[in-house]
């Protein structure tokens, strides 16, 4: 990496994060804020910069330093407008030009999962690979693909959004206009949604989870189906890009039968016999995504 100091924001639905590298990418100040309560393009916009300007006054004075931030959803390529976005208000807006007129000048900003992924690719569980997949698993589900330690996004920037490909035409509806995307099926929320539906009943993903492991037939029914969602979701995945690794992130990269019986259900459903591809846990946890946007600065 390069040798200046280095800025990374974080975006989330809960808090917004912002950690300073220095030089030597060793941490130099991490803080966090609560995401605005009262959501409008507006209020995030003038967090943010408010959030950039505090860190950037911590930086050594005469120090060079590079700006990135991460958010939820992809930069159109040709509009340079936020699309695909789970805060929806950044939906249509020119995020990042918005901010650089703010603070007087250029910054980095890419999908979240791609930070995620490439941090992971860089510093984690992916490191010494180079063709990576990245999942995030949490509210929401999403992806990113490092290629010799660089983020690929393609040429419409969406390279690696495995959460919103339909796996199933009479699933429950997706935000984005879709029925039966991955991420109604393999997401915290997606597994709620299909819970309350099937019992009228609502449940959190972890109560879904214990019950399951406490053998409560309508959490394990629920549960397994996720299992097979999951392995018929990144079987595909891996049928058609063929990693090296995938490094799965998010709440849900905590469930310890993702795996074991994950990984099972993953060999059914890739069109390969003896698929051999490392499917691995994040080792940044939740630093991933504002280290990943750190690295990606300008």
């Amino acid at each position: 990496m390069n040798n200046k100091f280095k800025i990374g924001i974080d975006i989330g639905g809960t808090k917004i994060e912002a950690l300073l590298l220095d030089e030597n990418d060793k941490i130099f100040i991490r803080k966090r804020i609560s995401t605005p309560k009262i959501e409008g393009y507006d209020a995030i916009l003038k967090s943010v910069c408010e959030f950039i300007v505090e860190t950037q006054n911590l930086i050594p004075s005469g120090k060079e330093y590079t700006i990135g931030i991460g958010i939820p959803g992809m930069i159109e390529s040709e509009s340079q407008l936020v699309h695909n976005a789970n805060t929806t208000c950044l939906i249509g807006k020119p995020f990042k030009q918005d901010i650089e007129s703010v603070i007087s000048r250029k910054i980095g900003m890419e999908n979240d999962a791609n930070c995620f992924t490439l941090a992971e690719t860089i510093a984690g569980a992916a490191k010494g690979y180079n063709l990576v997949f990245g999942v995030i698993m949490g509210t929401g589900c999403g992806g990113g693909i490092c290629i010799n330690g660089k983020v690929w996004s393609g040429i419409h920037g969406i390279a690696g959004e495995w959460g919103h490909f339909s796996i199933d035409p009479n699933g429950n509806k997706c935000y984005c206009g879709q029925n039966g995307c991955i991420e109604t099926k393999i997401s915290g929320s997606g597994v709620e949604e299909s819970f309350f539906i099937k019992y009228k009943k609502k449940l959190k993903m972890e109560e879904i989870l214990k019950g399951s492991r406490n053998n409560d037939k309508e959490c394990t029914l629920i549960f397994d189906q996720f299992l097979d969602d999951f392995g018929r979701a990144l079987g595909g995945l891996i049928s058609i890009l063929d990693p090296e690794v995938v490094v799965i992130g998010g709440g849900l990269s905590n469930i310890d039968e993702l795996y074991t019986s994950g990984i099972k259900k993953v060999k059914k459903y890739a069109f390969h016999r003896d698929i051999k591809t490392p499917i691995l846990k994040n080792t940044l946890g939740d630093s991933a995504g504002v280290f990943g946007a750190a690295w990606i600065g300008i």
